[in-house]
């Protein structure tokens, strides 16, 4: 090609990066202040990771995934980082009793304080869910959101349950993961967004705890993404965590054998899910853009969890940040 055309070419693709860019500042912002009138960024606890949820979701699900797909992805794992470390380092275990059994009827009656901000945010981020939702597709979702966001706040209060036991209980492996597959939240995110798709989940009944093969996998990996990356933090505060559970069951073993088997286990898991959402199987099987939209929120607990915790760290993506949202091209053509 000619050097004017290649010019012409390196202008356009700046030009686009820079749209781009402009879209995502838009949309964080927009996320951001969301976050702080629901009170979600002033809790005075545990982390508020607006931005880096904002971040990962855009990198995973960028353009020209619809904006409404990012935001409310954006804003349900925010509700889900502050409301988990509620349950985790905040709240008294009576609290924690009384905000669950609220989560169950959908009524804040009888909350106050962190309790109350985490519940109202949460209630104005469903009924913004099934607006939305029934204007595009003429159906109302308000009982399978609200039945899926309680398995999730009850699996947190099981974990809690669990710490808090003066008995000490600790489950097998695999009751463990039964309860950790949904304590990592990631089908409260992806299952709501999926009916903002197009093909949607508006034909399919969606059931709290009975979920596709697909689903169940996208659940899983990222729990065992976490733990292998989290359990020295955990361990320290108390809390379970599957590798440190698969040296309690198998004496004689270390850390190394321990994480060694649980990257086995996704290795093998991970190749079951990609054909599941690269493989069409079954005509009652989920659109394929609500499993790529599985496999893209999969993706960000891979960012995350890869090598390090970088989801706790307040380091170490904020270059990336940086450089994907805020700071401009700088390219030269010869």
């Amino acid at each position: 090609m000619s050097t004017l055309l290649n010019e012409k070419l390196l202008q356009l693709a700046v030009a686009d990066y820079e749209f781009r860019q402009s879209i995502y500042r838009k949309e964080l912002e927009e996320v951001i202040r969301w976050s702080k009138k629901k009170g979600m960024s002033d809790m005075g606890f545990g982390r508020d990771k607006t931005t880096y949820c904002y971040f990962a979701i855009a990198s995973s699900i960028p353009l020209p995934y619809d904006s409404e797909v990012r935001m409310i992805i954006t804003k349900s794992a925010v509700v889900i980082t502050v409301a988990d470390d509620f349950y985790d380092t905040e709240a008294s275990f009576d609290e924690l009793a009384t905000l669950t059994k609220a989560i169950a009827r959908w009524d804040a009656e009888g909350l106050s304080g962190h309790s109350k901000t985490i519940f109202n945010a949460l209630n104005d981020l469903v009924s913004e869910f099934v607006a939305k939702v029934r204007h595009q597709h003429g159906i109302d979702v308000t009982c399978v959101l609200q039945q899926i966001w309680y398995e999730t706040f009850n699996s947190w209060f099981v974990e809690a349950e669990a710490k808090w036991s003066m008995g000490g209980f600790v489950p097998s492996m695999e009751e463990y993961l039964g309860n950790g597959a949904v304590s990592i939240a990631l089908h409260t995110i992806v299952l709501p967004a999926s009916y903002l798709l197009n093909p949607s989940l508006a034909d399919y009944k969606i059931r709290a705890g009975e979920y596709q093969t697909v689903t169940k996998l996208a659940m899983l990996i990222p729990r065992l993404l976490n733990d292998i990356q989290s359990y020295q933090k955990e361990e320290q505060e108390g809390k379970l965590n599957y590798v440190l559970l698969y040296m309690r069951e198998n004496p004689g073993t270390d850390i190394q054998d321990s994480t060694a088997y649980v990257r086995e286990i996704i290795y093998k898991n991970w190749g079951e899910f990609l054909q599941h959402v690269l493989m069409d199987r079954l005509a009652e099987e989920l659109p394929k853009s609500c499993k790529f939209l599985h496999l893209s929120c999969v993706k960000v607990f891979q960012m995350f969890f890869h090598s390090s915790n970088r989801y706790d760290s307040n380091t170490d993506m904020l270059q990336d940040i940086q450089k994907a949202i805020y700071i401009p091209l700088n390219i030269r053509s010869n």
